[in-house]
């Protein structure tokens, strides 16, 4: 490796071309980066005493071993982003100087010549700098004033116009604005071929996270070390086809969630990787059991189909269309592994399309019915990650799912019949997340003429003003305020109107009488209103309680006989090991480590209702959906495992061990021992940190 500090533009001018290759992301600057660059050479143009600015290190290995053209051809391995958006700035200034005119000892031909053209070349050695794909056409395209292609690189183009405007409407002259470019200094690092290891550098380089996308960062590690033809094969046969399918605008915003549901997907154990490791967690998985490169981006692509299905809901059929939407609205991303894997099966036969629309209808009932219960989401995450996994007859699909259901317990439990009216009776609707959605599916239900419930306002039938007229405080009777307060913005006290306004804190009767009143209304949430003479705490309840019956028909609960169910009842119970208890680690737990144990337990357990405790032969487990730490008890200490990665742990004593590979009991790299009470609060601080990662929910 060779490293020098050289002047930007001084390093731009000799006869060169960079080559940015196919496996590097596009150009993804946004306004705001070239926003701050502008600053920054403003600032620098106006600072006498800043003699330089530097921005960044531009790192290249050759193209071949030998050159044979006049033009030295340069593979970039960092630094396109800073070179495309200066290009792009050197360009406006270009076309912003008239011909004939001189500005700081450059032309606008000049600027081309110099930092844009190798003016003795033609065909793609003309260009300095050779982009990828759509980015090369609209780069080069717009170098020449020739028309963009019809799907032009939008980044480019925005962030050219960018520049334009601010030459154009900025009080900075153009000799103030050449002379800050003057002053930038980068590192030209120049790689040998034969030492260096261009991907190990990469990593350094963008080690921070900051630059490159998780799934930027896999995409090189996939092609950087391959032969050319190779390279090319793969990006154009998968990842190239992934990139136009994600769009430009949302590749980067959805390929890294995809990634890490797909590793969930693809992990025996259901384990979800941590957003901002998923590089991590492939690199890892992809070494496993010998399989070829190319079989795992091809299914990664074949994936990332049902994951672009799921954010798109584009479907031929349009009952699952009106689901995935519905879906989407609920913001249910959480189950997207589980659906992917079901779109797999339903794609390969196992699952009939009447079935895969049930499965779809059970999964929005969930979801829906667990929230307007108050049921906690963080375990959604887990519950789905694993829900396949335990899925024991695909040949019996539709019910093996439905008993999957059915059979979930405690947090993770899908609330029947009553527990859903009673949530309906005493949530708060009106302040609710999905409120806009409970709404449109209770007025569209079993109506094939749909309302667009946004074209309407929510009306509170009780006004939310506190101070009720003397007509409202006698309907609603001597306990007025209670009521008011206790079914104010509940489901049996909010309908849809498009006279707000008029309704305003009216008389229950004005309300119901008057032109667009309840009694005029289309809406059918309305419906029921008319026939009433006052508006009080009993009537609210019977008008709760009719659409909560009509929301258990929307928000089904599944359902399979109980001989049926009794059979997938009794195959965990088959397969049910040993049940062991505290008494099987007496051995060691007496004593002091005994009640140091059940300190520590006791804390523990008081982390989150949702914790679980399991001894087992060798460890105690405490888990959420999975376990987050286990407990080994030994003679003169209690050792504990994290399942946590071991550069993840915040350790100020520094007294976690890695034990990565060790093959110790217990689940995780991190290792922990410790022998008093006083060690405790510690302990429970390193232990917090694996249940928040845990119980997160990353959805």
């Amino acid at each position: 490796m060779i490293a020098r500090e050289v002047n930007y533009l001084k390093f731009l001018r000799d006869p060169k071309q960079f080559i940015v290759p196919i496996y590097q992301r596009t150009y993804s600057w946004t306004t705001k980066e070239c926003k701050q660059l502008w600053k920054d050479i403003v600032r620098i143009a106006n600072g006498d005493d800043i003699p330089a600015h530097f921005i960044g290190s531009i790192v290249y290995i050759e193209k071949g071993i030998y050159q044979v053209a006049a033009v030295s051809q340069l593979l970039l391995i960092d630094g396109q982003q800073r070179l495309t958006t200066l290009s792009l700035l050197l360009f406006a200034i270009a076309n912003a100087i008239e011909d004939g005119q001189q500005v700081s000892g450059l032309t606008n031909s000049k600027i081309k010549n110099y930092y844009l053209f190798n003016n003795e070349e033609t065909d793609d050695l003309f260009y300095k700098l050779h982009l990828t794909r759509t980015d090369k056409e609209t780069f080069w395209n717009l170098l020449k004033n020739n028309d963009l292609p019809d799907k032009y690189s939008f980044r480019i183009q925005e962030n050219y116009q960018f520049f334009v405007d601010k030459i154009d409407k900025s009080k900075i002259s153009l000799e103030d604005l050449i002379r800050g470019i003057q002053k930038l200094v980068i590192v030209d690092i120049s790689l040998d071929r034969d030492h260096d290891n261009p991907q190990l550098i990469f990593e350094s380089l963008n080690s921070t996270g900051l630059d490159l996308s998780q799934a930027d960062l896999i995409r090189n590690y996939i092609l950087m070390g391959l032969e050319p033809e190779q390279q090319k094969h793969l990006y154009e046969s998968y990842w190239y086809m992934m990139e136009q399918d994600f769009g430009q605008a949302n590749y980067t915003k959805h390929f890294d969630r995809f990634m890490r549901d797909y590793l969930t997907l693809k992990s025996k154990a259901g384990t979800i990787p941590t957003l901002s490791l998923v590089y991590e967690a492939f690199k890892i998985y992809s070494n496993q059991d010998g399989v070829p490169i190319e079989e795992i981006v091809r299914d990664i692509y074949h994936f990332s189909k049902h994951f672009t299905r799921l954010l798109s809901q584009k479907e031929d059929n349009s009952v699952i269309h009106t689901v995935l939407q519905d879906i989407d609205v609920l913001k249910v991303d959480v189950s997207y592994p589980f659906l992917m894997e079901v779109f797999e099966d339903y794609n390969n036969g196992q699952l009939e399309e009447s079935d895969l629309l049930t499965i779809l209808l059970l999964v929005e009932s969930y979801v829906f019915r667990r929230a307007i219960c108050g049921i906690p989401t963080n375990s959604l995450n887990k519950t789905f990650a694993t829900f396949t996994r335990s899925i024991m007859d695909k040949e019996n699909y539709l019910e093996s799912v439905t008993a999957k259901f059915l059979l979930l317990d405690s947090y993770r439990r899908f609330p029947n019949d009553e527990e859903f009216k009673q949530g309906l009776l005493t949530r708060d609707v009106y302040n609710f997340r999905s409120r806009n959605y409970l709404l449109r599916k209770l007025e569209n239900f079993e109506r094939k003429e749909k309302v667009q419930v946004d074209d309407y306002t929510i009306e509170h039938i009780m006004p939310q003003n506190e101070n009720l007229s003397d007509d409202w405080k006698r309907d609603l009777g001597n306990d007025w305020q209670s009521v008011h307060s206790r079914y104010l913005h509940t489901i049996g006290n909010l309908t849809l109107t498009g006279y707000n306004p008029e309704l305003s804190d009216r008389p229950f009767l004005e309300k119901r009488n008057m032109d667009g009143g309840f009694a005029d209304s289309p809406i059918r949430l309305n419906r029921g209103l008319a026939d009433l003479q006052t508006w009080n705490e009993e009537s609210i309840i019977n008008r709760t309680n009719t659409l909560a019956n009509k929301a258990v028909k929307i928000w089904g609960m599944p359902e399979l006989i109980e001989d049926v169910l009794e059979q997938y009842r009794k195959e965990p119970e088959k397969a049910q090991k040993t049940k062991y208890t505290i008494e099987d680690h007496s051995e060691y737990l007496k004593g002091e480590i005994l009640d140091l144990f059940n300190l520590l337990r006791r804390r523990v357990l008081n982390l989150d209702p949702t914790v679980k405790e399991e001894f087992k032969k060798l460890y105690i487990a405490y888990k959420t959906t999975t376990n987050f730490v286990d407990i080994v008890p030994q003679r003169s200490r209690l050792r504990l495992s994290l399942n946590m990665v071991f550069d993840e742990i915040n350790d100020p004593k520094g007294i976690c061990k890695n034990v990565a590979n060790l093959g110790r009991w217990g689940n995780g790299d991190v290792e922990v021992g410790f022998t008093s009470p006083i060690e405790i609060d510690y302990v429970m601080f390193l232990i917090q940190q694996s249940f928040d990662q845990h119980s997160e929910d990353i959805g």
